[in-house]
C-alpha cells in the first residue's frame, strides 16, 4: 500500500522560442489540427503510463488477466453514451490499433473526447507494485480532483495554441481563451459586493454562453442581452458613477442594435460577429468598472 504510484512528466511549457516569436517559423506559434491531435497522443500516452486513467479503464494483470475499470469492458460503447459518436475512442485497452485514431477525425472529435476524459481521470494515490514477469503498478486509491487539475494543464499547454487558442475550462468544458489584452477580462471575478444572483451569477453564464465551443452568433447576441440586463438591474446606482449622457448611450446600443428588441426601428445592417463581441467586451468591461466604483462609493 506504501508503494508510489509511476510518476508524470508534464509535456513542454507553452513557451515561444526564438523564430516562433520574431514570426520566422508561423508554425511553432500555432498548431494545425493534426499536429494538435498527435501532441494529445503523446500527453495521453504520459498521463496513461502514470496510471491517470487505470482506475476508469482498468489494466492488465499477469495473474488475473484483463481488471475492467469504472468505465466497464466496453470503451466503445462508453464514449458513445457519453459523446453520443460511435469509434469515437481510438485506444484498444488490450491491444492497441495499428492506427491509433479511430473515429477521431475532426476538432469536434477530439474536443469531445477530451472532456470525456476530463470527467473520468484521476491521479494515482495508493497501491502496490507487482514486480512479477514486470507486471507493473496496480492502484487501489485515486484523486479525481487532482488528477482533473493536472489533465487540464497539461491539455491547456496544447489548446492554446491551437488555432485562436482555446481551453480546459475548470468545469470540463472547452472554451475560446479570448483575445490577448481580453483574456483576464473573461476571468477575472467580480468584487465581493456584487450582487451574487442579479449580478455575479448571470454574468458568469454570459460569459460561459460566449465562449463555449460551438457557440452561434444567437448565442452569443443572448450573451450581450444578458450582460445589459446585469446593467439595467444596475441602473438606479449607475447615476452616481455616470453622466447622464453616458449612461443614455450605454443603453442605446443594446435598445437600437437589435440586442434587447425586435422591430424595424433596430439597426442590424452590421458584421454581426464583429459587432457582438465588441459589445459584449465593452458591456463586461463597464460592469467591471461600475461593480468596483459602487463598491468605493459604499
Amino acid at each position: 500500500m506504501s508503494d508510489s504510484p509511476p510518476r508524470f512528466t508534464p509535456m513542454s511549457s507553452t513557451r515561444l522560442y526564438f523564430s516562433a516569436r520574431t514570426g520566422r517559423n508561423p508554425s511553432g506559434a500555432n498548431y494545425e489540427f493534426d499536429t494538435l491531435r498527435r501532441l494529445f497522443l503523446i500527453s495521453f500516452r504520459n498521463l496513461e503510463a502514470a496510471a491517470y486513467f487505470q482506475e476508469a479503464f482498468g489494466f492488465n494483470c499477469v495473474d488475473e488477466g484483463w481488471l475492467d475499470g469504472t468505465a466497464g469492458p466496453n470503451l466503445d460503447a462508453f464514449f458513445f453514451q457519453r459523446a453520443g459518436k460511435n469509434e469515437l475512442w481510438p485506444f484498444d485497452p488490450n491491444e492497441k490499433h495499428t492506427s491509433p485514431w479511430g473515429g477521431v477525425q475532426s476538432e469536434d472529435d477530439l474536443f469531445d473526447v477530451i472532456e470525456v476524459l476530463f470527467d473520468i481521470v484521476s491521479q494515482p494515490v495508493e497501491g502496490w507494485d507487482h514486480p512479477y514477469n514486470s507486471c507493473g503498478w496496480h492502484g487501489e486509491t485515486f484523486d479525481r480532483k487532482s488528477g482533473q487539475s493536472t489533465f487540464r494543464s497539461e491539455m491547456n499547454r496544447l489548446l492554446a495554441r491551437y488555432g485562436p487558442g482555446w481551453e480546459l475550462s475548470i468545469g470540463g468544458e472547452i472554451m475560446l481563451r479570448g483575445e490577448p489584452g481580453l483574456r483576464d477580462l473573461l476571468s477575472t471575478p467580480l468584487p465581493a459586493s456584487a450582487d451574487p444572483q442579479n449580478v455575479k451569477m448571470r454574468v458568469q453564464h454570459a460569459v460561459r454562453q460566449f465562449r463555449l465551443r460551438g457557440s452561434s452568433l444567437n448565442d452569443r447576441r443572448q450573451a450581450v442581452r444578458e450582460l445589459a440586463d446585469v446593467l439595467e438591474f444596475l441602473r438606479p446606482r449607475l447615476k452616481q458613477i455616470l453622466t447622464r449622457k453616458d449612461e443614455g448611450d450605454l443603453f442605446n446600443i443594446a435598445n437600437n442594435f437589435g440586442i434587447r428588441h425586435h422591430n424595424d426601428q433596430q439597426q442590424t445592417g452590421y458584421e454581426q460577429a464583429i459587432w457582438l463581441s465588441w459589445m459584449f467586451h465593452y458591456y463586461l468591461a463597464t460592469i467591471h468598472m461600475a461593480t468596483r466604483r459602487l463598491e468605493l462609493e459604499k
